[in-house]
């Protein structure tokens, strides 16, 4: 995994924009996020490498001297930063998604937890009251959420209890968090038999949560207090990740509906008002006599409800001509009189393509 380049581990290319790997960027924490993988050490050591990249590519600057410098170019501008861990005034990136503050991380976890929630088309424009499940972590009782056996940790031989270990390159020192102990300074003698090392126990809870109309996939509800807790009891935040179905027949634009009428010929042709369903009953179209196929007849305030507003989203009626597959020997008499009725009106290629008649009849006179 080290030797894959920043661009490879956010999977964009060297020409991404920045909006294009910040979406990349936030699928893959979410794909590689401890919480969704407990105890995957390769997971969690994903998540740190694809945090770094973000970091990187992120930056206007950095990714100008990673771009033409690669890794060592950014290790040798390090200077300006101080002598400290090169990424320690960072923070975490996906603290910053899911409303972390200035806390950071330990071991790629946190506080918050995140949790999908699937909603029916019409839940989502609706709104709807649900039930969650939600397993949360809280800290092992008997070793005091060390993860060591009676919470006994000796000081770690790899960075001598300082949680940082250090390279020099020429005239430079970077530091970085020590692999061995994770950045605490400690380890653990042995196991906690309860939480077999890992300094938490899980524990699971349901309650009923309103999710406010006009929700759509993407969408994030930040449930506070409903996260993992600390050692001292206090919980972070629950995020329900939204997930929105489709519907069969409408089609949603963030708050604009859209629907596909098929329409007759002749009610086109007749100028007729058609009953059309919504989201809250019916509307009645008026068809204009000279409404072309494709046609989008817009009625305002008739579509979804936009978050955090009292204002609603349009609803837009596309409209497709058909035309009969069959017609009897009656039916085609009938077209064929009106046709006529219409007189040269009927035909209106003839006076189009006069001027194309005549330039081809020249070419044969010459």
């Amino acid at each position: 995994m080290e030797s894959l380049d920043y661009y490879e581990v956010l999977e964009v290319t060297r020409t991404s924009d920045k909006e294009s790997i910040k979406k990349s960027y936030r699928k893959l924490a979410l794909k590689y996020h401890p919480d969704r993988n407990p105890d995957d050490k390769d997971a969690e050591e994903r998540f740190k490498l694809i945090n770094e990249a973000y970091e990187v590519l992120s930056d206007e600057n950095k990714r100008a001297i990673y771009d033409r410098y690669g890794k060592e170019g950014l290790n040798g501008s390090g200077g300006a930063q101080g002598f400290g861990d090169i990424f320690e005034g960072f923070g975490s990136i996906f603290e910053s998604f899911f409303g972390g503050g200035s806390t950071r991380t330990k071991r790629g976890e946190d506080l918050h937890a995140l949790q999908e929630l699937h909603l029916s088309f019409k839940e989502a424009v609706f709104g709807c009251t649900k039930t969650i499940k939600n397993i949360y972590k809280v800290s092992c009782q008997k070793c005091n959420g060390t993860g060591a056996k009676d919470g006994k940790l000796q000081t770690c031989s790899t960075c001598r209890g300082e949680g940082k270990t250090y390279i020099r390159q020429g005239f430079v020192t970077f530091a970085q968090t020590c692999s061995a102990c994770g950045g605490t300074g400690e380890k653990k003698v042995e196991n906690c038999p309860a939480c077999k090392g890992k300094g938490y126990e899980n524990k699971e809870e349901s309650f009923e949560v309103t999710i406010p109309e006009g929700v759509d996939s993407g969408n994030r509800i930040r449930l506070q207090g409903r996260g993992h807790a600390d050692k001292n009891g206090k919980r972070g935040d629950l995020f329900l990740q939204i997930h929105a179905d489709d519907d069969e027949n409408f089609i949603r634009d963030g708050e604009n509906i859209y629907i596909e009428v098929p329409v007759f010929f002749t009610s086109v042709l007749l100028g007729q008002s058609i009953k059309i369903p919504s989201l809250r009953g019916e509307l009645e179209l008026k068809l204009p006599s000279n409404a072309k196929d494709g046609a989008q007849f817009v009625f305002e305030n008739q579509g979804v409800k936009i978050l955090n507003t009292s204002a609603y989203g349009k609803f837009v009626a596309q409209i497709t001509i058909t035309y009969p597959k069959k017609l009897t020997a009656e039916q085609k008499e009938l077209l064929q009189k009106l046709h006529e009725s219409f007189g040269n009106e009927s035909a209106p290629h003839l006076s189009a393509l006069d001027q194309c008649f005549a330039k081809i009849k020249s070419w044969f006179k010459n």
